[in-house]
């Protein structure tokens, strides 16, 4: 195992689409999983997705960890060839960070609810809805597969902020 260097925005690997995982049980794809496992938890993030670490495969994975306020505790998932379904019209607003764009937040808009599927290491497919922090982290991880980065999903720019004034604005707010 190894911890991965993070690719940081305006990298190549980070704009393009990552190319689809034949069988997610072959040893190469294990050792990507494992490696990326050992770097999320050198990090402490909650997500991370293959291009992030440089390799252009459709793998992510995510966790909800104790402590995200109703949400409920969801362990390590692994997905290989996510996909996302919205379920209904309504959405939710939340601010996001990201590992490959780091010291800064935004705000951003999601859908509230969706329905995810893929497949874990084992080759067996893995369904499931989810709603709040785990909607949203999965939504995330999986934008990375397209090459799509969370400021390109913002519709305001004045809500990309440093995290270190942070504070400022939840001054504003309360």
């Amino acid at each position: 195992m190894a911890i991965l260097k993070i690719a940081k925005m305006g990298h190549p690997v980070l704009r393009q689409v990552a190319e689809p995982i034949d069988d997610p049980t072959l040893p190469e794809v294990l050792q990507l999983a494992g490696d990326m496992m050992e770097t999320l938890e050198d990090i402490g993030g909650a997500g991370l997705a293959a291009p992030q670490v440089h390799a252009p495969r459709r793998l992510v994975m995510f966790h909800v960890p104790a402590g995200r306020g109703d949400d409920v505790l969801v362990p390590l998932t692994i997905l290989a060839n996510p996909v996302i379904e919205p379920l209904g019209d309504e959405t939710a607003w939340d601010w996001e960070g990201c590992l490959s764009v780091p010291g800064l937040r935004g705000l951003v808009r999601r859908p509230a609810r969706i329905r995810y599927s893929g497949y874990g290491l084992d080759g067996q497919k893995i369904e499931r809805e989810a709603d709040g922090f785990h909607a949203r982290v999965v939504q995330h991880e999986c934008d990375h597969l397209d090459g799509v980065l969370y400021p390109q999903r913002m519709d305001d720019l004045t809500k990309l902020i440093f995290e270190s004034e942070f504070r400022f604005h939840l001054q504003e707010t309360m």
